[in-house]
């Protein structure tokens, strides 16, 4: 009934100047123009800790040429300048990103994402980092695609034994480089003996959550005492042997991309015509009618009203702070005509339910399941009935594609006391402190201008996100790292240069030979 649910978007291409400079001054590569110096600093041995940014995840996925871009990366690059060491990275295998798992192929963890054009499609070529392959070494770059606080002090965090638990008590990026299967990943980090490090963790902590669409049955969100309690026993092993550092922020997750992308009203006339013929007469007819009739007998018409002939429309969704009408509805519908069977499975199936409205925050993974028939495997529930079936349509979105208000809120709550925890942390340990909340603000309310490129939160086109709406392109992470440069140096007399924007693209391309 209803076409394949596609997105139309453009993605905008900038080209590259470089700048001249006088060869007759003397040149410094630094902030101010004078010699470069470290200031109070010690950068010969920087470790750094955190998620999946600090890994350098971009475009949903894991990979080599995303991991280069990582922002610890670009900043052991500006280290080097003022006398930092050698910082490794655990890298993958290849460009196409994700994991194997014994030679097992699992789409949860990519292959990544590229523009075709139209939309973000997913690279043809699989995945050959196995987790099974297990990397020697230490490695400067600790970020932890996933990590939570309090998963970096977790010993056995990185056992593959843990992978098989129910709830997974491992990771599978830090098994591929763990010390040891007992090791977690404060220790790791402590026993390079560390002299700077930064810290930017506590965004899954939120993130998992808001993903999940604030359905914790699928990712919890960390209660802010738990994260203080964690996040202040990391601070204080990195300290401990006198190393500085730098801590950021976090910016409400609810802010990303990722939930800005699906509109609520999604649901076009093109999508509900089917060769030539418009579906909305014979929906409104045979399901929205007696659905917004039965209900409004029952006081809750407005739930559910008539598609719209003309405009975009919204679609259906689960609403779990709604009282569950499944048993009235049944009543009224059996009583208006419908047999028993039926009355009772629209009852079942549409007695939490209504339709999206402007303050609902619809996930981006939705994009592939609207119109689709609800698997339980994917999305957590099926229909007991084929003639309704497809999501969004005759089928309500269940929990994990939208965050409502209330779970927004929550959110944002939880979000302010994690930032209430990190600056404090910051203060009493006299650390560098990125504010990556304004940041944020910026990015949404008119951008960041800097080497002559504007950088928005737009997803796709504002450069500053890879196409998963939640990871930064590599543009956005040469921004973030120019953030942290500036907090390092302002709060240790260093005066290491910014990147250039202009030298890190926007968007990867689909062929790897291509970067």
């Amino acid at each position: 009934m209803i076409k394949n649910f596609k997105w139309l978007l453009l993605a905008s291409l900038t080209i590259v100047a470089c700048d001249n400079s006088d060869d007759t001054d003397p040149v410094y590569n630094s902030s101010d123009g004078k010699p470069l110096t470290s200031g109070e600093a010690d950068f010969s041995k920087y470790v750094a800790l955190g998620d999946s940014f600090a890994a350098g995840f971009s475009d949903g996925a894991l990979f080599i040429e995303g991991q280069k871009g990582s922002y610890p990366n670009l900043l052991a690059e500006q280290f080097a300048t003022v006398g930092g060491g050698d910082f490794t990275t655990p890298f993958m295998n290849d460009n196409n990103g994700g994991l194997l798992f014994g030679g097992i192929f699992n789409p949860s963890f990519g292959p990544r994402l590229y523009f075709n054009g139209t939309t973000p499609v997913t690279v043809t070529d699989l995945p050959t980092t196995d987790v099974a392959n297990h990397l020697s070494g230490t490695f400067s770059n600790l970020g932890v695609p996933g990590a939570k606080s309090y998963h970096l002090l977790a010993p056995g965090y990185g056992s593959p034994a843990g992978l098989t638990t129910v709830p997974p008590t491992a990771n599978p990026y830090y098994v591929r480089f763990a010390s040891s299967t007992s090791s977690s990943v404060i220790d790791d980090a402590m026993a390079q003996s560390p002299t700077f490090f930064s810290l930017w963790i506590g965004g899954n902590d939120e993130l998992g959550y808001a993903t999940a669409g604030g359905d914790a049955n699928v990712n919890p969100l960390t209660p802010p005492a738990n994260f203080e309690g964690a996040y202040n026993a990391l601070v204080a092993r990195l300290v401990s042997g006198g190393a500085k550092g730098v801590v950021a922020n976090l910016p409400s997750v609810v802010t990303l991309p990722h939930f800005h992308v699906i509109q609520y009203n999604q649901l076009t006339q093109a999508n509900l015509t089917v060769d030539g013929v418009s579906q909305v007469a014979a929906l409104n007819a045979q399901l929205y009618g007696p659905l917004h009739n039965a209900l409004a007998f029952l006081g809750q018409g407005d739930r559910i009203n008539l598609l719209s002939t003309t405009g975009n429309n919204p679609m259906l969704m689960v609403d779990e702070n709604l009282p569950n009408l499944s048993a009235q509805l049944t009543a009224v519908l059996n009583g208006g005509g419908l047999d028993i069977t039926t009355a009772t499975v629209m009852g079942q199936i549409f007695g939490q339910a209504r339709q999206t409205l402007p303050t609902d925050l619809i996930c981006l993974s939705a994009s592939a399941r609207i119109g689709k028939a609800p698997s339980t495997a994917i999305d957590g529930i099926s229909s007991p009935s084929p003639s309704l079936s497809q999501l969004g349509v005759t089928f309500p979105l269940p929990d994990r594609y939208v965050l409502l208000p209330s779970e927004v809120s929550e959110i944002q709550t939880a979000t302010e006391a994690y930032n209430v925890t990190i600056q404090a942390a910051a203060t009493a340990n006299n650390l560098a402190y990125v504010d990556a909340k304004e940041v944020m603000r910026k990015l949404t309310e008119g951008g960041i201008t800097a080497n002559g490129f504007t950088l928005t939160a737009n997803f796709v086109t504002g450069g500053a996100f890879s196409l998963d709406g939640i990871h930064p392109s590599p543009r956005g992470y040469a921004l973030i790292a120019n953030e942290f440069i500036k907090a390092i140096n302002a709060k240790y007399g260093s005066n290491m240069k910014a990147k250039d924007l202009g030298k890190y693209r926007i968007l990867f391309p689909a062929n790897p030979n291509a970067f």
